[in-house]
């Protein structure tokens, strides 16, 4: 089966994007391969501020999953637009032949995913950074899930520190 893996770089205070949205904060680190980390991946799931955020078009060779209520199907035909039955289209999804899934970017479609039992790995990017305020990880949420480390790095170069984590059901 799949996986649905949030895979994002978060500063050390736990957000993902600064007070107004920024992401220059993140740090590029050499010994990061990014064409390899994108290998792992065939299918990008993503909320409608994240999509708007890069543009409002489709990644380049993954399929791509908009979740949004406001969104229609029609205006972004290379996309497809999750509305409702949601649970039940990313089950479908994990069952399919493939490769793993990345939650992409949005703290509150991963809160919503993550109480759905949909998240199977919890992977932050930690940069050494504190912002402070901004767009957390993970906003407020009433449930509580255990995880368990699975692997870890540090990169030198940067300080950025990489973390896996499973989600324990």
């Amino acid at each position: 089966m799949r996986k649905i893996r949030y895979q994002v770089a978060c500063s050390l205070d736990g957000y993902i994007a600064g007070p107004d949205d920024e992401h220059d904060w993140i740090v590029a680190d050499p010994e990061i391969d990014f064409e390899a980390l994108f290998d792992e991946f065939d299918t990008l799931l993503m909320g409608r501020r994240t999509f708007e955020a890069i543009g409002g078009s489709p990644s380049t060779g993954m399929k791509t999953l908009v979740f949004s209520r406001s969104l229609h199907q029609e205006d972004h035909p290379g996309v497809t637009i999750v509305s409702s039955q949601v649970k039940e289209t990313l089950d479908n999804l994990r069952g399919q032949a493939g490769k793993d899934i990345w939650l992409y970017g949005g703290g509150e479609l991963f809160r919503s995913l993550l109480g759905l039992g949909c998240v199977d790995t919890v992977e932050p990017a930690i940069i050494p950074v504190l912002l402070g305020s901004g767009r957390p990880l993970l906003p407020s949420t009433s449930a509580s899930r255990r995880l368990s480390l699975i692997e870890q790095r540090v990169y030198e170069k940067s300080g950025i520190v990489l973390l896996k984590y499973a989600v324990v059901p």
